[in-house]
């Protein structure tokens, strides 16, 4: 499987040296090493130094963004299917001093707290195969941008401004719709369920549902009516039990409510329809999260909760190329080393998640019929 990688991404290496180092390096990143650092990296390529491969991700001539084009392509060959759906989240990466590109004190969901750090947004699809990822943004605060002799330190180009992490996140988006990705659905947490981006997939007529924080409001018998209050108004038969799909422990069964949305805008017209979507914790009621849903009008209920769901796709996407092939532990201070090493962990990670694929499907294939 490295071996179909390597040759799909080698064109993008001008020099054979470049194109056998990153080879070695993908090896490296699928090692079972305890670290996955430049100096553990080089120790497994047989190198006396990080040298080697902090010139690979810092200097060599190689196009990242072209990389990650064919990862995205890979991933599209190996697990694309008709109902497969892209996901939205953030990770940080806990950093010390100031010098890496974007680090700034910022919450960190990955700490749990205000850290400094820097904060990654990115794009996964999801289907039935499996779930891996198709693009990276890194995150740069307004602290960065402001200041452009930073930036040139750390080898940010002029023309790259501020964007927040809903429009890095539009910008992947739009990406991958571009690529023509079979997806029927988008789905992502409070960051990028805010208005702009919702009205954005809807003129594309793009499928979501997106979570939004119980602050929302929406529009009730003419009044505009926050979705805490909605909820604890809602009768008990409003509320179902439903799985949101298989946990490590079974199941995680929540109870849902849906509630059709009208006259929200001329976007759910021509057969399509808006909706509110409530989870509550089955042992603590108290405990509830909302979505917006846009989709078919014939979209169902079950339909809903199986792709609000299937976010921890990415959750688990993360933590899983954090701990298998080091996505978190590079030492590169640079913007452009930055994604040159994410990407690799990222392709890593998509051979991973194929072979995996492809061994169920083997396995699924050599059951014998009862």
């Amino acid at each position: 499987m490295l071996a179909e990688v390597h040759e799909r991404i080698g064109p993008r290496f001008g020099r054979a040296e470049v194109r056998s180092r990153v080879h070695r390096f993908l090896q490296g990143l699928l090692a079972p090493l305890e670290r996955k650092n430049g100096w553990q990296l080089a120790e497994d390529l047989g190198e006396h130094g990080p040298r080697g491969v902090q010139r690979l991700l810092g200097e060599a001539d190689w196009d990242e963004d072209a990389v990650r084009d064919d990862l995205r392509a890979y991933v599209i060959e190996h697990l694309g299917e008709p109902h497969g759906m892209l996901v939205l989240d953030e990770t940080g990466f806990i950093k010390k001093g100031k010098k890496s590109a974007g680090v700034a004190q910022q919450y960190s969901g990955t700490a749990g707290r205000r850290e400094n750090s820097q904060i990654g947004v990115f794009l996964l699809y999801a289907s039935d195969a499996g779930a891996a990822f198709v693009d990276r943004e890194l995150y740069l605060p307004e602290e960065w941008t402001s200041d452009r002799v930073r930036c040139q330190e750390a080898g940010i180009a002029e023309e790259v401004g501020f964007a927040s992490k809903g429009e890095l996140a539009q910008r992947m988006l739009a990406r991958a719709f571009a690529a023509g990705m079979p997806v029927q659905w988008v789905g992502g947490d409070t960051v990028y369920g805010y208005d702009e981006m919702r009205s954005w997939l809807e003129e594309q007529g793009r499928n979501y549902v997106l979570a939004v924080p119980e602050t929302h409001a929406i529009w009730i018998a003419g009044q505009s009516q926050p979705l805490g209050l909605v909820a604890a108004l809602l009768p008990p038969e409003a509320w179902t039990v439903l799985s949101a799909g298989e946990g490590r422990q079974g199941p995680r069964l929540y109870e849902w409510a849906w509630l059709a949305l009208s006259g929200e805008d001329e976007a759910h017209s021509q057969g399509r329809g808006a909706w509110l979507l409530i989870r509550r914790n089955l042992s603590d009621p108290g405990k509830r999260a909302y979505y917006r849903v846009s989709g078919p009008g014939s979209t169902i209920l079950e339909e809903a909760v199986r792709v609000a769901g299937g976010r921890w796709s990415i959750e688990e996407g993360l933590e899983e190329a954090k701990g298998e092939v080091g996505l978190d532990q590079y030492e590169v201070r640079g913007y452009r080393a930055w994604y040159r090493h994410i990407t690799l962990a990222l392709l890593a990670h998509a051979i991973l998640v194929v072979t995996r694929a492809q061994e169920k499907k083997r396995e699924e294939t050599s059951r014998p019929l009862n």
